[in-house]
């Protein structure tokens, strides 16, 4: 308590957004409150300690900021809100409403720097998350608790995909986390929530590039400290989506250049990988209560997947969709979690179709290079032209929206238009079944 009312009167430094100040009783991660010789308050958070010498973001940055202002260390780390009342409330990188809407003063707080579940205690998943988007459904199955990014290259419609499943996906609760949201992009998140009824039961946590980058790195901690405690407390199945994992990568790097820290692979520091484990490993199926599940955006600068911030979270992750030229990448999307659910929680067709279209869309490929080159194309290679054609347009477009039974459907149409059933090398009890007789 008299560490709380403590007031140090004088600042040792002050580096970019950073300040120094030689203080007693302070705890990594702990808020501050700034108060400069005008009045004005900041809040600021401790991220480096040295003995008794406190390095301090200042959520609103130092600029005008005198070394005569006050600091009085607030004796917690950062805190969220947490009850019902957050539902269908938008919030900023410190927590804070900025919807307009009541202040949630007397509302319960929680920390949001706890550590992960314990892996004895997981549950292994076994429930899959439709989303309606059938390059996801039917070929890599989103998995309930899976924690799995999108790669995606700039230009893309990144956002709107993961708003796309976000309000289409099955799931109880919705946790949105945006990380240096341009303002076009925050609004567009919020009117697909609005327009498409899932406003009610989605939670917001928003960082634009304006804000304070220091805000920027504990949007993903709020986001998924609340995520849990739903999924725990109120056994609730949430879906916490984060956009985008390069922007908060990016803010750790400058970060880390103000307090001087030596960069380790093109200048992001040797921490990297922990950084990013820490916030995926979240996602869990909790024993006897609800689930996790991740679904993030991760930027790859110039194209590049050994960037260190794609490269990192392919080791981390249970695989990945890739999204490039406006089509979601059979062959370099992967889901490690979809052999749980294919076949067991779905029809009983889906692993034989999944296999037979990826295989006739691969040699469709080949036929194509054949084309290409002026080589003649048999009868065979015509038609898995012709099937290539509409796999990509009916399945790959990433605007392509249909419940998983229509999706498994239209391949089987799509396989009767193309071929004959003796070529599609299936079960023949599925092929009987599934069919379709009249072409």
């Amino acid at each position: 308590m008299i560490a709380q009312l403590t007031r140090h009167t004088r600042l040792l430094e002050i580096v970019g957004d950073m300040i120094k100040v030689k203080a007693r009783g302070v705890a990594l991660g702990d808020l501050a409150t700034v108060e400069n010789v005008s009045g004005d308050r900041s809040l600021a958070r401790v991220v480096e300690m040295d003995g008794e010498l406190v390095s301090l973001q200042v959520f609103t940055g130092s600029k005008g900021l005198s070394t005569d202002a006050q600091v009085r260390f607030l004796g917690h780390p950062q805190e969220a809100v947490f009850s019902e009342a957050i539902l269908g409330r938008i919030f900023n990188g410190a927590g804070e409403p900025t919807d307009g809407k009541p202040e949630l003063t007397y509302e319960r707080r929680i920390e949001v720097d706890s550590p992960t579940v314990n892996p004895m205690k997981r549950v292994v998943p076994d429930k899959m998350i439709e989303t309606n988007v059938p390059m996801i459904d039917v070929f890599n199955c989103l998995v309930e608790s899976q924690k799995i990014p999108i790669f995606s290259v700039a230009g893309e419609p990144f956002n709107e995909l993961l708003a796309r499943i976000g309000f289409q996906a099955d799931a109880d609760i919705v946790v949105f986390g945006g990380m240096g949201l341009i303002f076009d992009d925050y609004y567009f998140f919020r009117q697909a929530f609005e327009d498409h009824g899932v406003f009610h039961r989605t939670i917001m946590y928003v960082n634009q590039a304006s804000d304070p980058i220091v805000e920027r790195l504990m949007v993903p901690d709020l986001a998924l400290a609340v995520a849990e405690k739903f999924a725990v407390e109120e056994g609730k199945r949430v879906l916490v989506l984060l956009s985008d994992m390069t922007s908060y990568a990016d803010a750790m790097k400058e970060i880390g250049v103000s307090l001087e820290r030596i960069p380790a692979t093109r200048g992001y520091m040797g921490d990297l990988y922990t950084q990013l484990a820490r916030r995926y490993e979240k996602a869990c199926d909790f024993e006897g209560a609800g689930s996790v599940t991740v679904l993030t955006v991760t930027t790859m600068p110039g194209g590049d997947v050994t960037h260190p911030v794609p490269d990192n979270t392919g080791y981390i992750t249970e695989g990945q969709f890739y999204l490039h030229d406006g089509i979601i990448d059979p062959f370099g999307s992967l889901s490690r979690l979809k052999q749980n659910v294919i076949g067991k929680s779905t029809r009983e067709d889906h692993s034989q179709v999944m296999n037979t279209m990826i295989r006739l869309y691969s040699e469709s490929q080949e036929a194509e290079k054949k084309k290409a080159m002026a080589f003649d194309l048999s009868e065979f290679d015509e038609k898995l032209v012709r099937f290539g054609k509409f796999f990509k347009k009916r399945f790959m477009d990433v605007k392509a929206t249909m419940t998983l039974v229509e999706a498994l459907d239209l391949c089987w149409a799509t396989l009767a238009e193309c071929f004959e059933a003796d070529e599609l090398l299936m079960k023949q009890e599925l092929i009987d079944r599934y069919f379709p007789v009249s072409r």
